[in-house]
């Protein structure tokens, strides 16, 4: 009888709901978004390296929605809802950094693109755009890890008080505190590896600098409003990079 209780007592996973299949519908919308001006700035199809990290990208966003339909199907019902219901309490420097990183996403891939039209670095070895496309597997790695054990990984930053919000401390949050951004860090320097566009590290130096002034800000705004933050920073010491930052 206690071991039947025990079993019956477990929560069940929810099931992925019309947001759920939204989010994934994003997921997919987001590669083709980031890629497109690739090969808008490229003005040709004809480009090897573009479709290989093109691919990649999209691959990446559907295994990352796989395995948060096994993992974490309330994250993705959570994130498919429309901004307005989802962005009540979101800090408003944070709407502000969205905005930029939304231009940086889509200028970053188009200056590479413009790159590889005008021919205006030098070509690189393919070893470069190998290391380029490793960086960008990776990150979908830790980007997917990071969400399959948040079920408070959202898009914005905000206190998700009605949903109990705590400290996660499983997964990549036992090395540092922000493994999110670090993914989006890397995706960034991606870009200019794996398509061999160098002068697209312009701007993606700049989606660097920003993700780490929101890491700044949002992990002050944890210590400050998330109960158990402060502790969890003791556990994790590092916000980025373990034994730098």
């Amino acid at each position: 009888m206690v071991e039947s209780t025990s079993i019956s007592s477990v929560p069940q996973k929810p099931q992925l709901d019309k947001y759920g299949y939204n989010s994934i519908a994003r997921h997919v919308g987001l590669a083709i978004f980031i890629c497109a001006p690739l090969f808008i700035g490229a003005g040709t199809l004809d480009w090897l390296w573009g479709w290989i990290y093109s691919v990649t990208t999209l691959l990446g966003w559907i295994g990352l929605s796989l395995v948060l339909v096994r993992e974490n199907p309330e994250l993705l019902n959570q994130r498919g809802k429309r901004t307005k219901q989802m962005g009540v309490g979101t800090k408003r420097w944070d709407w502000v950094i969205l905005g930029i990183y939304s231009v940086l996403l889509l200028l970053t891939p188009f200056v590479a693109g413009l790159d590889f039209r005008y021919g205006w670095s030098a070509p690189v070895s393919p070893l470069v755009n190998v290391t380029g496309i490793i960086v960008l597997v990776f990150s979908f790695a830790l980007l997917t890890w990071a969400m399959a054990v948040n079920r408070f990984f959202e898009g914005t930053v905000r206190i998700q008080q009605a949903r109990g919000q705590h400290p996660i401390t499983t997964g990549p949050y036992r090395y540092v505190r922000h493994p999110g951004y670090v993914a989006v860090i890397l995706q960034f320097i991606a870009v200019p590896l794996a398509t061999g566009g160098m002068t697209g590290w312009i701007p993606a130096i700049l989606g660097i600098l920003l993700f780490v002034v929101r890491t700044a800000l949002e992990d002050r705004t944890l210590r400050q409003e998330l109960p158990g933050y402060e502790a969890f920073t003791k556990q994790t010491r590092y916000r980025l990079l373990p034994g730098v930052w």
